[in-house]
Formats: structure tokens, C-alpha cells, sequence
């Protein structure tokens, strides 16, 4: 089986080409420069130099499937960053990935694509989408999924699935604990509402398991949520994380309220001010750790036969350096 992903020199990306790799499958991977290539080389992938404005059916011609990771998921950015990568980058997949003559197109979602700032508890599959988010990465994860969702023509030999991870964390990861441990090392670590907000997450090696059910497993034009066995606060598992690495965070705190407002006047300073480099907190940041993000994975083992093969204490106890 020959494969195409975007994202590959990423963490989700990386992780799934790794295993496929080693189960026997060709996997060819975009790659923007020659630091990617030596990144995706490294892995035992092919480069196949384009990006998400310049992809073309050459890059994926051959491969049966194709698998979206590379999204723009950074914190601040160009107003139109986000929009450029997320919604015209996926749809620029889509076009080559159908032209090429793919049959599946797997993309990797998220759970922000319902996010309009509010408590989710407990939601499934059937939770609209956030076309009007405040948040730009919320609001252009939720117009991808759509245009993947509206391309799938099974009829037509183009199956799409979107797989949503909630929280990716474990070995490798390049964003979520490298700002924690940066933050604890400076002295600026905060909770916000004591990190007592409840949420749903996904080990790296259980969404790569997910990724490879959904080869051949899941419905056409469905959207499935990929998720660790149950739930817990942010403070659990962001302080199981910073622990692994043998950092005790400690326990300041400040109301969600307060945060959310800070983010919010950050973010319109800087925009008002032209200022490139990222605020200390933005209002997204300060949402996703002040509200509670609670699943149901149920859809995900009933239709991929997906169920979490990593405890979160086995991933906890693998993060160890």
C-alpha cells in the first residue's frame, strides 16, 4: 500500500509514518525544504518537495491514500494565517488527492472544530460544527472538516473520514509540553481555575492506531472522535507531564474569567499595536485551559473497532527521558 501525508516531519505526522512504515507500507511524504527531507528521509519516507499551496496530483500520483496532518496550529500568527493553511491548504489536498486518483482521504481534525468558547460535556459526533468561532484556529478546523466531509463520493471512489483527537500529548511532542516546561523553567507557570477544567485527551501511539484503522475501517463521510480511556483535569495530566520530566509545577493560580479577559486584551493590543511576536497568553490559550472538553468516543469502537491500546499512566510512564 502506497501513502501520501502531509505533515510528516510533524509529531502526528511523524509518529503515523513511522508505523506504517513498519508495517510494510510506501509512504511518500510532503516536504517544504531540505531540512524536511532529511526529517522524513530519516523516517524511511520519500520526499516529495511541495507544500500546501503547490501540491499537485504529481506529488501523490501512485498512492491509495492520503493522509492530512500538517495544519496551521500555532497560537498567533498572520491574520490570514490560519485560513491560508487550514481551510485553502486542506481544500488544496483534496483537489490533487482526487485527481491523483487516491481513494481514501483520511484527515486529521480536532475537537476545536465545535469550539465557540463554551463547555463541552460529554458530546458526540453530532455536536455542530463552529463555522462562526471567535477562535480562527476553531473556526478553519471546522470549514477543513466540512470540505472533506462534502468531498466524499463514494460512488466515486473517494472516500473521506476525519479522525478527532482531542489533547495529543506523549513522546515527540513539539508543542504542548515543550511550552509547559519552558514556562516552568522561567517561573511563569499559572493555572487557570487551579487546572480543575475536565477533559478528554489522546495518547499519540492511540490516535496512530486510529489512523491505521481507518485504511480500510469506518464509514464514508463520517467524522470520529479518538480518544485515551476516560477523563481528568487539566491540572492531572499537564502536571503528570511536567512530572515525567521531573518537574513539579507549582500552584499559582488565577479565575478563568480573568484569563479569558487578559488573552482577549493581549490579543487585541498586539493586533492594534502590529506586533509579530506572540503574547504571553492569548485568549485561546486561556479558553482551552478555563473550559471543560469532555467526549464520546463510543462512535469510534463501534464503526473502527478503535479502543485505546495505551493506558494514560503507560504514556505517562513512557514520556520519562
Amino acid at each position: 500500500m502506497k501513502i501520501f501525508i502531509t505533515g510528516a516531519s510533524g509529531f502526528v505526522g511523524g509518529a503515523a509514518s513511522r508505523r506504517l512504515i513498519a508495517e510494510g507500507c510506501e509512504v511518500v511524504a510532503m516536504s517544504r525544504s531540505e531540512s524536511s527531507d532529511k526529517k522524513i528521509s530519516a523516517l524511511g519516507a520519500t520526499p516529495s518537495r511541495c507544500d500546501l499551496d503547490s501540491i499537485s496530483p504529481a506529488n501523490i500520483a501512485g498512492c491509495d491514500i492520503v493522509i492530512h496532518a500538517a495544519a496551521h496550529v500555532e497560537a498567533w500568527g498572520d491574520v490570514d494565517a490560519w485560513d491560508k493553511a487550514n481551510v485553502q491548504g486542506t481544500k488544496n489536498v483534496l483537489t490533487a488527492a482526487r485527481a491523483a486518483g487516491a481513494s481514501r482521504f483520511i484527515h486529521i481534525g480536532t475537537e476545536a472544530a465545535l469550539v465557540r468558547g463554551q463547555d463541552l460535556i460529554d458530546v458526540d459526533e453530532t455536536y455542530p460544527l463552529a463555522f462562526d468561532s471567535p477562535f480562527p484556529y476553531c473556526r478553519t478546523k471546522a470549514l477543513a472538516e466540512q470540505a472533506v466531509l462534502a468531498a466524499n463520493t463514494p460512488q466515486g471512489n473517494f472516500t473521506t473520514i476525519v479522525l478527532r483527537p482531542r489533547f495529543i500529548w506523549g513522546p515527540g511532542d513539539t508543542t504542548i509540553l515543550p511550552s509547559i516546561l519552558e514556562m516552568a523553567a522561567a517561573g511563569k507557570w499559572t493555572w487557570i481555575d487551579g487546572g480543575a477544567a475536565m477533559t478528554s485527551t489522546t495518547y499519540i501511539e492511540n490516535l496512530v492506531d486510529a489512523i491505521l484503522l481507518a485504511r480500510e475501517g469506518g464509514k464514508s463521510g463520517e467524522a470520529y472522535f479518538i480518544l485515551d480511556e476516560g477523563t481528568r483535569t487539566m491540572r492531572e495530566i499537564v502536571s503528570g507531564m511536567a512530572l515525567a520530566h521531573g518537574v513539579v509545577l507549582p500552584d499559582r493560580s488565577m479565575p478563568g474569567w480573568l484569563a479569558r479577559g487578559i488573552g482577549s486584551t493581549l490579543e487585541f493590543s498586539w493586533r492594534i499595536c502590529g506586533i509579530k511576536s506572540k503574547p504571553v497568553l492569548t485568549a485561546h490559550e486561556a479558553m482551552v485551559m478555563s473550559r471543560h472538553c469532555t467526549l464520546n468516543g463510543a462512535k469510534a469502537t463501534c464503526d473502527l473497532a478503535y479502543r485505546p491500546s495505551v493506558s494514560v499512566a503507560a504514556g505517562l510512564a513512557a514520556m520519562k527521558p
